[in-house]
């Protein structure tokens, strides 16, 4: 499996017609898991566990956009889970959330015996989170396999998202795992040393040429299923706008 370690794996599940991964937490010890953002086809999310012999006992949101989240109620209407997000993201939301449990960035929790870091990822959302386990980091609409998240909906900002990709240039190791909110690139997951290499929005140093590049360009010059993209590349296609 994608990600899968000592203690815990990593199972990835492609749901509905945006291409979501929804993602099961799984931890070894214990065979408890939590859910991932989900969406879209809870049947199917409550499937795949049954099948692996775990126990649902948490879901963690990335963000609160509605292909993430559709599924929550139903899934709770299944399961004896606690629903773990942001504060910020809660209070951008405003939705009354069945037994949520609040996180600032830089907070952690177990599933199970398996720690996991959250982080406050600000761009895509005020509350967007990426969940770090060991070398793994599931990012949602924070980065993609050589994309980013939009910045042009309610309450995207891109010169936050410039600040959070910045830090995670500066401050995870090459190495960490990227399992995104989304299958667009042909590729299902990456390496923070490919996205370094191929993702055109880590790129950019100065946050105005990001900035540009993020909600007039990009968009206009690519297309999924993202490919790597190196730096010259990115030059030449933000020349063309």
């Amino acid at each position: 499996m994608p990600g899968e370690q000592t203690t815990h794996s990593i199972v990835a599940m492609e749901l509905g017609p945006m291409e979501n991964f929804i993602y099961l937490l799984v931890d070894h010890a214990t065979q408890t898991a939590a859910v991932v953002d989900p969406a879209w086809d809870v049947p199917a999310i409550v499937n795949q566990a049954s099948q692996l012999g775990i126990t649902i006992t948490d879901i963690l949101l990335t963000h609160s956009h509605h292909d993430h989240i559709n599924g929550i109620g139903q899934l709770l209407d299944q399961c004896d889970a606690e629903v773990h997000l942001l504060k910020s993201e809660a209070a951008f939301w405003g939705a009354d959330i069945v037994r949520p449990s609040l996180h600032h960035g830089g907070d952690r929790m177990t599933i199970g015996e398996t720690e996991v870091e959250i982080l406050h990822t600000p761009g895509h959302t005020p509350g967007s989170a990426c969940y770090r386990i060991g070398n793994d980091l599931i990012t949602g609409d924070t980065l993609f396999v050589f994309g980013c998240g939009r910045c042009d909906l309610r309450g995207g900002d891109p010169e936050q998202m410039h600040t959070t990709l910045k830090r995670f240039r500066d401050e995870l190791p090459d190495s960490i795992v990227i399992h995104p909110g989304h299958h667009y690139a042909k590729q299902e997951t990456s390496t923070l040393a490919e996205e370094l290499e191929g993702n055109p929005f880590m790129h950019f140093t100065e946050v105005d040429q990001f900035v540009r590049y993020r909600m007039k360009v990009h968009d206009q010059v690519r297309n999924s299923p993202y490919t790597a993209v190196s730096k010259e590349e990115v030059e030449a296609l933000s020349r063309q706008d």
